[in-house]
């Protein structure tokens, strides 16, 4: 099993939140057969800013961290980053999440392919589209 795929923070919501159509559900389950999640450390505290009235909420968001590798902001990421928003004006945010995507050379899972499409080199997939 090996990372093929980073997750986007909208994607982490709707999967754990079970608000993917069900082909696009199917379609993340069958990617969790053979590949590991894999999440940008901006996803991580994005996530860990994210209001829910459920404790058991805070618990499986937590549980999928924990499951989940982290790319944390290597200099190779920052160097990638200020590249993509210098030319192509993403928010730093999504610049990030792409620059670790392109670094690690991993497909984007988002459901925002719109922020992300025009950035040369970077694979995305939409799971609603799936």
């Amino acid at each position: 099993m090996g990372i093929k795929y980073l997750w986007d923070t909208n994607t982490v919501i709707y999967y754990l939140q079970q608000q993917f159509p069900p082909a696009a559900e199917k379609f993340m389950d069958n990617l969790l057969v053979d590949s590991i999640p894999a999440i940008s450390v901006i996803t991580e505290i994005e996530l860990l800013c994210w209001k829910t009235t459920e404790r058991k909420d805070l618990e499986v968001l937590h549980d999928f961290i924990d499951d989940a590798v982290v790319f944390e902001l290597e200099k190779e990421i920052k160097l990638k980053t200020a590249d993509i928003r210098k030319v192509y004006h993403v928010k730093l945010p999504d610049a990030i999440i792409a620059a670790t995507a392109h670094i690690h050379n991993l497909t984007l899972l988002t459901r925002n392919t719109r922020d992300f499409k025009n950035i040369p080199g970077l694979k995305l997939i939409n799971p609603h589209e799936q």
